[in-house]
């Protein structure tokens, strides 16, 4: 087999892999009008199969969901909020225009543009309807290594690099992924002004911030029965002495211990002559089991970590991750919104 064809059919079998976990699937449902169809089939990997094979667009637009969703609230996520009830322009002069700005401010010799409906699942209630616009930028020249003949050698490379846009209608939402904190404004800019014929006036949206202060002792995170919880255990908590931001201090309590993280850790302060509340939560660790459910073998469990101030993992794209993430991180006391 030629090597070019093997290493696209590795590619190709690589991207399937990587869409048929829970989050891909969620993903792919995001995008797709062939619900039903996917219902049909046996299992995710088949499902992922069926999308890269018969809707290869919407599957391509599905990486692109997944991408946006992985990054969201995270440390190359921003939201504003701009006018409501706007039509995204697709193509012709407006989207020409668009792209030529984008090359103009970041000085790219190519642009491309995608852009999709979808959907995000909103729990208890309808799905909100999406447009989302994956830009891909050619960066600056440079090079990278590799072997040639089995003799290291450079080749010029131009990276691509990735930013993803969605606008909610309904609420005038916009919510920008991108590596550069400084880009993420003026991609904004040049979305509302080309794309949606729109003021831009920088208005910024509420973010989430987490507190830690709940667990600073014993907890029970009550749950409704109908949700499945069947158990929250905190395996690792790290501190920061007050005064004293170059130092930590990691707390690990393993599955199988007799004792609870709390328990530990007062005893292993005390031994150093410390107190809990001498220092700072930073970081928790968690670990949520939902009880076996019919068709699916054993529990499933959902890990969790929560960095101070707004650092989470957990990314609502899953039915579970968005149950928690929603509803119980507030009704916990971790997650509130400024």
């Amino acid at each position: 087999m030629d090597d070019d064809v093997r290493n696209k059919l590795l590619t190709d079998a690589d991207r399937v892999g990587v869409m048929a976990d829970e989050a891909g699937e969620a993903a792919l449902y995001s995008v797709t009008t062939a619900g039903a169809v996917l219902d049909d089939l046996e299992n995710a990997h088949a499902r992922a199969l069926w999308m890269f094979q018969y809707d290869p667009a919407g599957f391509s637009h599905a990486e692109e969901v997944r991408y946006a969703d992985d990054k969201r609230f995270g440390r190359l996520w921003e939201g504003f909020v701009l006018q409501r009830d706007c039509s995204v322009a697709r193509e012709g002069a407006a989207l020409q225009a668009f792209q030529q700005a984008i090359a103009a401010r970041f000085d790219s010799r190519n642009v491309h543009v995608e852009i999709c409906d979808r959907a995000r699942p909103v729990l208890g209630g309808d799905d909100t309807a999406l447009v989302q616009v994956a830009i891909y930028r050619e960066g600056r020249a440079g090079d990278i290594r590799e072997f040639v003949d089995g003799r290291l050698d450079r080749r010029p490379w131009r990276p691509v690099i990735e930013a993803a846009l969605t606008y909610e209608p309904e609420n005038g939402t916009v919510e920008v992924v991108a590596p550069v904190a400084e880009t993420r404004e003026e991609l904004v800019r040049l979305f509302a002004t080309h794309l949606l014929g729109s003021l831009f006036v920088g208005d910024r949206l509420r973010v989430r911030q987490y507190s830690l202060e709940r667990l600073r002792e014993p907890f029970a995170f009550p749950s409704d029965p109908e949700d499945g919880i069947e158990a929250v255990r905190v395996g690792q908590l790290r501190l920061m002495p007050y005064g004293s931001q170059g130092e930590r201090i990691t707390l690990e309590c393993r599955r199988g211990s007799d004792r609870s993280i709390w328990q530990m850790a007062e005893e292993r302060l005390r031994d150093q002559g410390q107190r809990f509340e001498n220092y700072l939560l930073v970081q928790a660790q968690f670990t949520i089991t939902f009880r076996g459910t019919p068709g699916r073998r054993g529990r499933r469990t959902l890990p969790v970590r929560i960095s101070m101030p707004k650092g989470c993992d957990l990314k609502d794209r899953t039915e579970r991750e968005r149950l928690v993430g929603e509803k119980y991180l507030r009704r916990w006391g971790l997650l509130r919104d400024l």
